[in-house]
C-alpha cells in the first residue's frame, strides 16, 4: 500500500518504520511545517492516510483528506465533539475513515474486558466503580480518550451510571477519573470496583508506543477497498 504520514513525531516515526516492514511504501509525510504537501501529487497517490498529530489540527487534516478522495486512519484523540460531522460525511460511502481511541490490539481486547466485567458488577450494587489514568508529560488532552472509551463501555452496561467526570467529586451516578502525567509513561489504566469489604481491579499497561502503531498499520490494511466508517470492533470482530 502507498501510505501518507500526517504527524511526525514519536507516533509517526514508528508507524513509518513498522508499515516499512511491513511491505508498504510511504508517499508523503505531512507535518505542521509542510501543509502545502496535502496539495502534492505525492500525497494524491496515496492509497490511505495515517493521522496521528495534534486536536487542534485534526478535524481540518481530515478534511484535507477527504478532498483528496483518501481514506483516513484516525489517531489523534480529544476532538470527538466533531465526531458526527465525520461520520456524516463517510455516509453512503463518500468517504472512508477508522477510528480508535487506542490501536493497541491489548486495549480493544481490554475494552471488551471492561464491558464484561461492568455488565457483571451491574447486579452488585454495594460495589462503586472509578477509573485511573496515567500517561506521558506531553499529552495534550485530559481524560485520554481509551478512558473515555472505557468510561463509555461501562456507562453502557451499568443503570446506576449516566456519566463520567474528571478532576470533581463525582455524584452517585458518574463515574470519577483521575488522571496522571509522568514522565514518558505511554499509557495505563485502571478500573476499579470499590466495595466495604474488598476491592476488584482490571488494569492495561502498555510497555511501549509499538502497539499502538502496529494497530493503526493494521487498521490502513483492513481498510484496503473498503467505504464508510470503521472502528476497532469492526477489524477485531467482537
Amino acid at each position: 500500500m502507498k501510505i501518507a504520514l500526517i504527524g511526525y513525531g514519536k507516533m509517526g516515526h514508528i508507524i513509518e518504520n513498522i508499515a516499512l516492514t511491513r511491505g508498504h511504501e510511504i508517499v508523503a509525510i505531512i507535518d505542521k511545517d509542510n501543509q502545502e504537501d496535502f496539495t502534492s501529487e505525492a500525497f494524491k497517490s496515496a492509497d490511505v492516510a495515517i493521522e496521528f498529530s495534534m486536536p487542534s489540527a485534526a478535524l481540518e487534516n481530515y478534511h484535507k483528506c477527504f478532498a483528496a478522495n483518501i481514506p483516513v486512519v484516525a489517531g489523534t484523540t480529544g476532538w470527538i465533539d466533531k465526531m458526527p460531522e465525520i461520520k456524516n460525511a463517510c455516509k453512503d460511502g463518500k468517504q472512508t475513515f477508522f477510528y480508535a481511541s487506542n490501536y493497541s490490539i491489548g486495549v480493544n481486547i481490554f475494552f471488551e474486558l471492561n464491558k464484561h466485567l461492568a455488565h457483571i458488577m451491574n447486579n452488585y450494587p454495594a460495589y462503586n466503580v472509578r477509573m485511573e489514568e496515567v500517561h506521558h508529560v506531553h499529552k495534550l488532552d485530559s481524560p485520554s480518550g481509551t478512558a473515555i472509551s472505557l468510561a463509555d463501555g461501562i456507562i453502557e452496561n451499568m443503570d446506576s451510571k449516566q456519566a463520567w467526570v474528571e478532576g470533581v467529586e463525582p455524584k452517585e451516578n458518574e463515574i470519577g477519573i483521575t488522571s496522571f502525567r509522568r514522565g514518558e509513561v505511554p499509557g495505563i489504566h485502571t478500573i476499579i470496583y470499590e466495595s466495604d469489604v474488598d476491592t476488584i481491579s482490571i488494569t492495561h499497561d502498555a510497555k511501549s508506543r509499538e502497539g499502538f502503531a502496529l494497530g493503526a498499520v493494521v487498521a490502513a490494511e483492513y481498510l484496503n477497498g473498503k467505504k464508510g466508517f470503521h472502528t476497532m470492533a469492526d477489524l477485531m470482530k467482537f
